[in-house]
């Protein structure tokens, strides 16, 4: 059980510190995408509301791999989120420029957003000094970024040992949902799982198979699993190096008892190239020519059909490149039959994966939508996460 934000009745004349997951993608300089900001604006409100004297606001933006970086600077998010949250946000570079602004008398609560996290080498070395001189900034840690809680950082692990410490709203609603897939699902208990590579999903794959009742293995990762099954994959990318994993796993699986569904046909392509034309392919060998980019209209079929009775979904990863508009099927009907089957639990999470999701509108749909992407893999796999263990009661 997390510690929750519930249990602060007042934080009357507190700092508080909360790690958020601003990592958001930008274009030019300009945000292109903000779900993720406005997913922590519920933890933050309700600890304004609780009356604190200032919120920090505390978060990395890509890899700056410990160096100072103009382009991956957060103030250039402060207008995003004091537009969202309908207050001036204030910016500070430094622990001592947050400090000073803590110390000057505001009217109501300061909210302050902290720069760039991973612009000091010490974050992703999980420094215990630097988590220290973190814990300066206040008197109660709050982590809501479910996106970092994979890895033991300085303001996700370290910090922690010096402040009372708790889950935000955002983390809780991962953890709850999350939570239920993983040890409590109802069956029948469907993965669908999709994306480039078996090397970065074989664990998940792994330990779903001891849980659901059926598997679907979409995307590139598929062709190094049907490779293994003895059919020709044309240009299509094949793990070799994986090739005796993917067969184990086939094995495993069928050992637990778990059926795994792989596309019998296909929507190729003589080159990768979002101008191509797709080329049908009705059985499960692909010609040395061609490489395939999306499942076929049979493997929709089987694989919608085998959704729609489920009671339990998670999804992860496309079905096929669907950023090119001829390999896009795929990957919107399977997001369209998982959004409709109501009587299930429906938890979907990755980047490719809410990509698709928020290009066809469907994040209502579903019952749970994960903002981690590495977190939410980790997370069904059976793995503790560093940063929830030390929120745990």
């Amino acid at each position: 059980m997390l510690r929750s934000i519930d249990s602060l009745s007042s934080l009357t004349d507190k700092d508080v510190v909360v790690r958020v997951d601003f990592n958001v993608p930008m274009s030019d300089g300009v945000i292109s995408d903000d779900s993720r900001i406005r997913s922590s604006l519920p933890t933050i409100k309700e600890l304004l509301s609780k009356g604190p004297r200032s919120i920090v606001l505390i978060s990395h933006l890509g890899r700056p791999k410990g160096a100072v970086t103009p382009s991956l600077s957060l103030n250039s998010l402060l207008p995003t989120i004091s537009k969202l949250l309908d207050i001036e946000v204030l910016f500070a570079k430094s622990i001592a420029e947050v400090q000073s602004l803590q110390e000057k008398p505001i009217e109501t609560s300061a909210v302050i957003l902290f720069e760039n996290i991973r612009f000091d080498l010490r974050e992703e070395k999980d420094d215990a000094q630097f988590g220290k001189e973190l814990s300066g900034l206040g008197s109660i840690y709050v982590n809501d970024a479910f996106g970092a809680a994979h890895r033991a950082h300085a303001s996700t692990h370290a910090i922690t040992k010096h402040m009372s410490s708790y889950a935000g709203l955002l983390l809780e609603k991962e953890f709850k949902n999350l939570s239920i897939v993983l040890e409590n699902p109802k069956h029948p208990y469907i993965a669908v799982i999709g994306g480039a590579k078996v090397s970065t999903k074989i664990a998940v794959l792994e330990s779903l198979s001891k849980r659901c009742d059926t598997i679907i293995i979409g995307g590139a990762m598929a062709y190094t699993f049907l490779h293994v099954l003895g059919h020709k994959v044309g240009k299509s990318i094949v793990e070799n190096t994986f090739l005796e994993t993917a067969e184990r796993f086939l094995e495993s699986a069928e050992r637990e008892q778990t059926t795994v569904l792989l596309p019998v046909d296909h929507i190729a392509s003589e080159e990768f190239s979002s101008s191509s034309k797709g080329i049908e392919i009705s059985e499960a060998s692909i010609p040395d020519h061609l490489m395939a980019l999306d499942i076929g209209q049979k493997s929709q079929k089987i694989f919608t059909e085998e959704i729609s009775r489920a009671s339990c979904v998670v999804w992860n990863g496309p079905m096929g490149v669907f950023e090119f508009p001829s390999f896009e099927t795929g990957t919107k009907i399977i997001g369209h039959t998982i959004a409709k089957n109501k009587q299930a639990i429906t938890v979907c999470g990755g980047g490719d994966t809410l990509a698709a999701i928020q290009k066809w509108s469907l994040g209502e749909e579903f019952t749970h939508v994960s903002t981690g992407g590495g977190a939410s893999l980790e997370f069904l796999e059976g793995r503790q996460l560093p940063a929830l263990q030390v929120l745990m009661d």
